[in-house]
């Protein structure tokens, strides 16, 4: 199996340019990667280039170099979301009823192509560019490279699967809610959305076309840059399209959501990645918190109120005429909107118009947003359990920003333990795009982020991280229930400075009690690693009042762990001055002798 490591679009074309390397070597290699990823999962694409087609492209970049032309984007191949028009491919939007042959590529496509980029195929995506998760798709879900159980975020799933599996130095992406930053974080990617107007969108299949962005997926903001420099800039085809602004910011006052309206859906991971790139930030600017309450009133504009029918518009034909073509979970979302009138039309408008104001307040006061990406993520047999609720967990920190007309690049901060990624997301006002992946190189400088984990190749057993404080410590009298089951140790820590450890009455073996306490301190723990079925038969052995639930280790990261019941403490003796379970056992050995 040939590396599938990520590749620069910067560096591609400069080697083509300077004659290191051909069009056409990188287009075989391509191939050769694409091909061996099929293996692993096909369903990222839903159509791609013929293969001579493409290398006949190639060969062309290679004639127009020894021409003497200059191409910014030589040799280097790219992908196409599959509700954005390139002539000679359909455009489905991942709906085979609507499928057409455009005429054309669409504005961003052509001065790619223009540029010496080489086109390799159309991504799959939530049908209609319609959820944040990748799997509402006749044509399959594409999984998260990084663990193939979890879902790679949508809708533009397959142009970020193709990027973080090093298929392609970058691909072409949309955002209506928070589509080209959700799968951005989700697997270690930059999701640049540029402000409204700035890319055109022409040539595009709108979902709600007066809020719909272009976006890419890349490896890092180098790459965005680029891609920026090309596609950026006014179209008289587009109405929407604006003049090209770039508006400076100078990061000193960065604000956060309020810690209590930060919400985590039960992913104590994503808290602590979130903490740690607010950190960061806060090395050069001031950190305030901001109350996100108007900003998701306007968020809930978007799919519980009059947008609705803007998407409800897109494909009013096909909803009316042959509504059975279309996913049932995406059909009962745009359905909703054929229940708006004109009054409520204006009515949702007065009211954004008023929120708007208030957020446009916002810079007033700090300079830009540091906002969790998504709070959290969700393996793909949740997501088909639950498509809608989950779903709208996913665009709580995203949904607003294209209502209220501002930048946004999605950028890493982090890996769980399970391989999938957390991002943080900068967002400013309109044409602070360049500006903010400024910003976003002095957080990467700041956070020296390590490399994104290997790619899952052959699906990830899923595994557990527990904390032992007592019997089952190495050499203990239970640790065998930790050694028959395989588990793996991970380290020696020591826990938050915030539990308290007492010896429990008439246990036998003797048996601690951990606490949580806000008066305290840091108790010695060992943790090991476990498959989740090992976890699960381990966790139906734990005896009452024991029990397993969530331990904060001292740098903040939190792993499940023994924890107690209060009636634990009847009769039980406080050791925590100790600091552990293996100094209280020592000592009462030094009594006994």
């Amino acid at each position: 199996m040939i590396a599938l490591e990520r590749r620069s679009a910067a560096a591609i074309a400069a080697a083509i340019r300077s004659g290191q390397t051909t069009a056409l070597a990188v287009a075989e290699e391509t191939l050769d990667r694409i091909a061996t990823y099929d293996a692993v999962q096909r369903a990222v694409w839903i159509s791609r280039v013929e293969p001579e087609d493409l290398l006949s492209a190639a060969r062309a970049i290679d004639a127009r170099i020894a021409a003497g032309e200059d191409l910014p984007l030589a040799g280097v191949p790219f992908a196409v979301k599959d509700n954005i028009d390139v002539a000679g491919l359909e455009t489905t939007a991942a709906c085979p009823a609507f499928a057409y042959l455009p005429a054309a590529s669409a504005t961003v496509v052509q001065k790619l192509l223009d540029a010496g980029a080489l086109c390799v195929g159309k991504t799959n995506l939530d049908q209609f560019a319609t959820g944040l998760n990748g799997t509402r798709s006749p044509y399959g879900v594409p999984r998260n490279p990084y663990n193939l159980a979890y879902v790679s975020g949508g809708s533009s799933s397959g142009s970020s699967v193709v990027v973080a599996a090093g298929l392609v130095p970058f691909a072409l992406g949309t955002d209506t809610a928070g589509s080209g930053r959700v799968p951005a974080a989700f697997q270690h990617l930059i999701g640049f959305k540029p402000s409204k107007g700035r890319w055109s969108t022409s040539g595009l299949v709108p979902a709600c076309r007066t809020l719909d962005c272009i976006t890419v997926f890349t490896d890092d903001t180098a790459d965005a840059r680029l891609i920026d420099h090309v596609v950026a800039g006014f179209d008289e085809a587009d109405p929407y399209s604006k003049p090209l602004a770039d508006r400076p910011v100078k990061p000193r006052v960065i604000g956060v959501p309020r810690r209590d309206q930060r919400m985590w859906f039960g992913d104590a991971e994503a808290e602590y990645l979130f903490d740690r790139a607010v950190e960061h930030l806060g090395r050069s600017a001031r950190i305030v918190e901001i109350d996100l309450a108007p900003l998701l009133e306007a968020a809930m504009l978007l799919y519980n109120g009059p947008w609705v029918a803007e998407r409800a518009a897109a494909i009013s034909d096909l909803l009316t005429t042959n509504p059975t073509a279309i996913d049932p979970t995406v059909r009962a979302v745009i359905a909703e909107g054929l229940n708006y009138s004109a009054v409520d039309a204006f009515n949702g408008a007065y009211r954004l118009a008023a929120l708007k104001r208030h957020a446009d307040g916002l810079w007033g006061k700090i300079d830009l947003l540091a906002f969790p990406t998504a709070g959290t993520t969700y393996r793909v047999v949740e997501m088909l359990a639950a498509p809608v609720a989950l779903n709208s967990n996913l665009g709580r920190y995203t949904n607003f920003v294209n209502l209220l007309d501002m930048a946004a690049v999605a950028v890493p901060a982090g890996a769980r333990a399970n391989g999938t990624g957390f991002g943080v997301t900068l967002i400013g006002p309109a044409n602070t795009d360049r500006a903010l992946l400024d910003v976003a190189d002095a957080y990467f400088a700041a956070a020296k982020l390590p490399f994104p984990p290997p790619l899952d190749l052959e699906g990830k057993m899923q595994t557990v991280k527990l904390a032992v404080v007592g019997a089952h410590l190495k050499d203990m009298p239970l640790h065998w229930q930790l050694t028959s089951r395989e588990a793996k140790f991970v380290g020696a820590f020591e826990t938050a400075p915030t539990y308290r450890l007492y010896a429990m009455a008439d246990s036998v073996p003797p048996k601690p009690a951990l606490v949580y306490a806000e008066d305290g301190a840091a108790i010695a723990v060992e943790v090991y690693e476990l498959d989740v079925a090992s976890f699960g038969s381990f966790t139906v052995d734990v005896p009452a009042p024991l029990a397993i639930g969530t331990v904060t280790l001292a740098d903040g990261s939190s792993v499940k762990g023994f924890v107690a019941e209060p009636r634990a403490l009847t009769g039980a003796t406080d050791i925590t001055h100790l600091g552990g379970w293996r100094a209280f056992i020592a000592q009462q050995t030094e009594i006994a002798s």
